[in-house]
C-alpha cells in the first residue's frame, strides 16, 4: 500500500465516522476532506474546485430549480387533491398518498415531493381521524423508492450517469434507470399499502389526527413566575401541577442564564423561569390561577387566547430552511414581530438546554405564535412544513398545463439524447422564468446547497480513490475475501453495502465513493461495469433502516412522532424484498457478461 493510499483512507475514513456521528453537517464534513486531501498531496490544488463545476453538480442543482417551479405551479397539489376520494380506508388512503409521491418523485427531487405531499397527508388524515404514523412513513419511503426510477429522481442516479460519461464515454440515459428502478418501486409500494404499515409500532398508531396540535411530541417549553403567583414560596416538590408525565420540570433559570437541574426540595421565587418538557394544553389552566407568564422568542407575546388575530402554528423545519444549525435570536431576526417561538419538539431526543440555547436541526417541530396574515410568509421564509390542517391550495393554476408541457418538453429532448439533461433543464427554468412561475427569489433559495457543496467536495476526493490506485485495491480485497463467490453474489454484495453505506451517510456521498469501486470490482472480474454501476445506483437509495440515511424520513420523524427504531422495523424488510427482486432484474437487465 502506497504513501498515497494510506492518505486517502485515512481521509475517507474519518470522513465517514464524521458522517456516521451526525455532530458536524455533511457539506462541512465533504469541505473538510477536500482540503484534508489536497493538504496531503493526493488532490492536485488545481483541481481542488473542479466539483463545483462537474455536470452532476449542475444537474442537481437544476432538478431543484425545477422541482420548486413544479411546486408553484400546483402540480402534485392538484392530483392529490384529485386523490381524495380514494382515501376511504387506511390501505387505500396509504396507496393513494403513496402513489402520487412516488411518481412525483421520479419527476422532481424526492424530498420536494414529500414536502408538497406531507401536509395533504396531514389534512386528509384528520378528515378520516387516522394517525399520521400510518400515513407518513409509508409516504417518505415512497418518497425514496420513486427517485430510483429514472436519472432526475435523485442525485445518486445523476452521479453514476455522470460517472459512466467519464469512464466509458456515454452516461446513462433518462429511463435506463427505469426497468430495475420501477420494478423495484412497484413492489415496494405494494409492500407498504399492504404490509409495511402493520410493522409500525402499535402505540404510534393510536393517537389521532384531529389531536395533532400539540401531541407531535413533548415540546420544551419556558414559563415565567409571574409577580404575585401563587406558587412563589413552595418547594417545587409540592406544585402538583408539575409533576408527572404530563409536565416535567427539567431546569430552572434566572433572567438570561442557564438552566440548572433544580432539586426538588428548591424554593420557587418571582421571576425565575422554569423549562419544562409537556404539552403547552397544560399549562393554560396555570397562567391566570397560578400567575404563570409563557416565555417566548418575542419580547411583546400577547396570549393567543387574548388576541383573535394570532395563530399557533406547528410546523416542521424542512431540509433547506436557513433556521438549520442557527438559534431562536437568527430565527426572531428573520420573522420580526410576526411570530414568535412558543416551543421546540425533537423526536428521538430530549432536549435540556434552555429554548435560547437550542441549534435547530431538520425535522425539529416549532410551535410558533403567528400572526394569522402573516402565516405565509413566515412559511416561505422560514422554508417551514405546516402540520395543522389547512385548505389545499392550488397556486398559479392557470399556468399549470403550460408548466407540464415545458417539463414534458425537456424530457423529451433529454431521453432522446439530442442535448445533455443538464441544458435542457436549464432551458426550461429560463422559459419559467419568463412564464413567473419561477420568481427570481426561488431560483436560489429552492436549491439544497449544502447537497451542491458535499458533491463538489466529495467529487476530487472520490477521483483521488482512483488516481491513487486506492479502487483497485479494494477491489481486489473485495474480490479475494469473497473466496471465489460467482459474479452475481459478489454483485449482491456491492448492493447490500451501498445500502449500508446510505443508511448511515448521505446517499450522494455513498455513491461517488462506491461507484469507482464497483467498476473496480468489475474489471476485476471481467464483468459488465453497467450491472454494478446498476447495483450502486439501486443501492444508495435504499435508506430505509434510520430517521438520518434521507431527509425524507428525518422531515417525517416529529410530525409522525416515530422513534429512532420504528424505521428499521418497516425498512429491513423492505431491504430485503429490494435485494432479492433487484439482483436477478440486475442481470436480467444488465447481462453480468
Amino acid at each position: 500500500m502506497t504513501n498515497a493510499q494510506v492518505a486517502i483512507f485515512c481521509v475517507l475514513g474519518i470522513a465517514f465516522a464524521m458522517f456516521a456521528w451526525g455532530r458536524f453537517r455533511h457539506d462541512l464534513i465533504a469541505v473538510s476532506a477536500l482540503l484534508a486531501a489536497v493538504a496531503l498531496g493526493v488532490v492536485p490544488h488545481e483541481h481542488a474546485f473542479s466539483g463545483f463545476g462537474h455536470p452532476a453538480v449542475i444537474t442537481v442543482a437544476a432538478v431543484l430549480m425545477i422541482s420548486q417551479a413544479l411546486k408553484n405551479a400546483g402540480v402534485v397539489t392538484l392530483v392529490a387533491e384529485r386523490l381524495r376520494k380514494y382515501t376511504r380506508t387506511p390501505v387505500m388512503h396509504i396507496g393513494a398518498l403513496t402513489i402520487v409521491v412516488t411518481v412525483a418523485s421520479a419527476f422532481m427531487n424526492n424530498v420536494g415531493a414529500l414536502a408538497l405531499m406531507l401536509p395533504v397527508a396531514l389534512a386528509t388524515a384528520a378528515e378520516h381521524n387516522r394517525p399520521p404514523a400510518l400515513l407518513l412513513m409509508p409516504l417518505a419511503f415512497g418518497s425514496i423508492l420513486g427517485g430510483m426510477t429514472t436519472m432526475i429522481g435523485t442525485p445518486p442516479n445523476i452521479i453514476i450517469a455522470t460517472y459512466r460519461a467519464e469512464t466509458a464515454g456515454s452516461g446513462f440515459a433518462m429511463f435506463d434507470f427505469s426497468p430495475v428502478g420501477a420494478v423495484v418501486a412497484v413492489a415496494g409500494v405494494a409492500f407498504l399499502m399492504l404490509a409495511g404499515w402493520r410493522l409500525i409500532p402499535r402505540e404510534r398508531l393510536q393517537r389521532n389526527a384531529s389531536q395533532q396540535l400539540f401531541e407531535t411530541a413533548a415540546y420544551l417549553l419556558e414559563v415565567r413566575i409571574g409577580e404575585g403567583s401563587r406558587l412563589v414560596g413552595h418547594p417545587l416538590l409540592e406544585v402538583e401541577e408539575l409533576k408527572g408525565a404530563e409536565l416535567q420540570v427539567i431546569g430552572v433559570a434566572r433572567g438570561q442564564g442557564r438552566a440548572i437541574g433544580p432539586p426538588v426540595e428548591h424554593e420557587l421565587r418571582e421571576g425565575e423561569v422554569l423549562v419544562l418538557l409537556g404539552d403547552p394544553e397544560k399549562l393554560r389552566p396555570l397562567f391566570e390561577e397560578a400567575g404563570l407568564e409563557l416565555v417566548t422568542s418575542a419580547t411583546d407575546w400577547t396570549a393567543p387566547e387574548q388576541n383573535a388575530e394570532l395563530e399557533l402554528l406547528e410546523a416542521v423545519i424542512s431540509a433547506r430552511s436557513p433556521l438549520i444549525e442557527r438559534d431562536v435570536a437568527y430565527l426572531r431576526r428573520r420573522v420580526g414581530g410576526n411570530a414568535a417561538l412558543i416551543g421546540l419538539a425533537r423526536q428521538g431526543e430530549q432536549p435540556t438546554a434552555r429554548l435560547r440555547r437550542q441549534r435547530f436541526r431538520a425535522g425539529d417541530v416549532l410551535l410558533l405564535q403567528v400572526e394569522s396574515e402573516a402565516i405565509a410568509e413566515v412559511l416561505e421564509t422560514l422554508a417551514l412544513l405546516p402540520l395543522a390542517q389547512r385548505e389545499i391550495l392550488l397556486d398559479r393554476p392557470r399556468r399549470l398545463w403550460w408548466s407540464l408541457a415545458v417539463f414534458a418538453v425537456a424530457i423529451g429532448v433529454g431521453a432522446l439524447g439530442w442535448l445533455p439533461i443538464g441544458l435542457c433543464f436549464l432551458a426550461a427554468l429560463g422559459v419559467y422564468i419568463l412564464m413567473d412561475v419561477l420568481p427570481l427569489r426561488d431560483i436560489y433559495t429552492s436549491v439544497d446547497w449544502p447537497v451542491i457543496v458535499l458533491l463538489a467536495g466529495l467529487i476530487p476526493v472520490g477521483r483521488a480513490l482512483e488516481t491513487t490506485g486506492a479502487t483497485a485495491l479494494i477491489a481486489d480485497t473485495i474480490v479475494s475475501a469473497a473466496g471465489g463467490l460467482p459474479p452475481l453474489a459478489l454483485l449482491a454484495l456491492l448492493l447490500i453495502v451501498t445500502m449500508f453505506l446510505s443508511d448511515i451517510i448521505s446517499n450522494a456521498a455513498t455513491a461517488l465513493i462506491m461507484a469507482p469501486i464497483a467498476v473496480s470490482v468489475a474489471l476485476n472480474l471481467g464483468a459488465n461495469s453497467d450491472s454494478f454501476l446498476m447495483a450502486v445506483a439501486v443501492g444508495a437509495s435504499c435508506a430505509f433502516l434510520t430517521p438520518i440515511g434521507h431527509q425524507s424520513n428525518t422531515l417525517v420523524m416529529g410530525p409522525a412522532g416515530y422513534r429512532f427504531g420504528d424505521y428499521w422495523r418497516v425498512g429491513l424488510p423492505l431491504e430485503v424484498l429490494i435485494v432479492a427482486l433487484a439482483v436477478p432484474m440486475l442481470a436480467v437487465v444488465w447481462p453480468l457478461f
